[in-house]
């Protein structure tokens, strides 16, 4: 069975390794004339980690990425709203994770040329159009000119192209462009002193004007420093004009920090994070719209192909790398493939959607949402703003949606054959 994979993101390459791993041939074509790793941090949940780990990429992880011990909501004050433990120290099987995106995306890209072969990403060859078949499918190629490259053959072709997925266009044709909630990140990645112990994710302010930010570096942490990644948030009003004709780019300071000036916490100096990064890279919020379907014939999504989310509760890295390591799961396990893929949408797709649409009610970050709400000039008490039980109640309701209530996911059987060594 040869299957042709869309897109070298971490969901495509989880999906390649995943596939290998149970005896599959896979091929993955990227837009990309070449393969750079891109991007800023990503924080990994532990559910995703648990599936790196049965890939056999534990090591490698934690070698290059900040094991996450605590999250903390906090109001625009600096006030803490909430602390929780993470990962290992919250119980959990398996570590959370925060890590530059491109770092982990080479490490999955030396994982497959190890396994799969040098030659098993091509570059520069984006999946056009797809053509299915009762038992195959093909997948038109073109380079980044546009020329016509040729066409791939296998038993199924899987988009895992991203938001912009043409692969999914193809068969929503009139979705239209992604949709802006109003609201603009602004990301970089800044060296400084140590917060909270130095393995802490922050996230402050409300749904209006927000900051998150974490480690991700554990050789500079060695040192007693810190590489921090950041993203500034800022929603604005309805009728704001925003420069919207081209997204992903050099973000400028003026845009933003002089809503942050005032958000020196002590323990965090937001400002002064903000002014040291090398680069700033502006984005919009966007999601889509769940769809009642990704499976059409011998094509099916995964990862942001299939359920673009607001990056809210860090999910979207996680969610791919579940879609793909399911995806796999089915096809080594199904009957057939027809069968395996009603198996994946059924188990995935009710999921991602629960979660989409809650990302766009603010995930767990409601509760800074009703701290700033019920106390718009700060506490002394969070206890007489928000009780506990609402508290726990809202970050565990998260968790069970996501699919990684610790309980559950510990006791979850694995997603890999008994016999997969990777």
């Amino acid at each position: 069975m040869r299957v042709i994979i869309a897109g070298a993101g971490l969901g495509g390459l989880t999906l390649a390794l995943s596939l290998q791993a149970v005896g599959i041939e896979a091929e993955i074509y990227e837009a990309a004339p070449a393969l750079r790793p891109v991007g800023v941090g990503i924080n990994l949940l532990p559910h995703a980690v648990r599936e790196l780990t049965e890939l056999g990429l534990a090591e490698r992880i934690a070698e290059r990425a900040i094991a996450t011990e605590a999250l903390v909501y906090a109001n625009r004050f600096g006030q803490e709203i909430w602390r929780e433990p993470r990962g290992r120290r919250a119980g959990y099987a398996w570590p959370q994770y925060s890590i530059h995106r491109g770092v982990l995306q080479q490490l999955l890209l030396d994982a497959v040329a190890e396994r799969l072969g040098p030659d098993a990403v091509h570059p520069d060859r984006a999946v056009a159009a797809v053509k299915t078949t009762p038992t195959g499918a093909v997948a038109r190629l073109r380079d980044s000119a546009g020329a016509d490259q040729g066409q791939a053959t296998g038993e199924l072709v899987v988009g895992a192209d991203g938001i912009h997925s043409a692969v999914r266009a193809q068969f929503y044709p009139n979705e239209g462009p992604p949709k802006w909630n109003r609201r603009v990140l602004w990301r970089g990645v800044s060296e400084g002193a140590p917060f909270l112990g130095g393995a802490t994710m922050v996230m402050a302010g409300h749904q209006d004007q927000k900051f998150v930010c974490y480690p991700i570096d554990p050789v500079l942490a060695a040192e007693g420093r810190s590489r921090i990644n950041w993203i500034a948030e800022l929603r604005f009003a309805e009728d704001h004009v925003w420069r919207r004709e081209d997204w992903n780019r050099q973000g400028r300071l003026e845009d933003f920090l002089p809503r942050f000036e005032a958000w020196d916490f002590g323990w965090l100096d937001v400002p002064a994070v903000i002014r040291t990064a090398g680069s700033v890279y502006e984005y919009p919020l966007v999601d889509r719209d769940p769809v009642d379907r990704w499976t059409f014939g011998r094509a099916t999504l995964i990862g942001d192909a299939a359920h673009p989310m607001y990056p809210i509760g860090s999910n979207g890295a996680s969610q791919a790398i579940l879609d793909a390591r399911t995806l796999a799961w089915e096809l080594a396990t199904a009957p057939s493939v027809d069968v395996a893929l009603q198996r994946y949408e059924s188990a995935r797709r009710p999921a991602t959607t629960a979660l989409v649409l809650a990302n766009r009610g603010n995930g767990p970050e409601q509760v800074m949402q009703l701290a700033h709400e019920r106390a718009p000039g700060g506490f002394s008490d969070i206890g007489a703003v928000l009780s506990r039980q609402e508290l726990e109640a809202t970050a565990g309701e998260y968790k069970r949606l996501a699919g990684f209530d610790r309980d559950a996911l510990n006791a979850r059987p694995s997603l890999s054959l008994p016999q997969e060594v990777p």
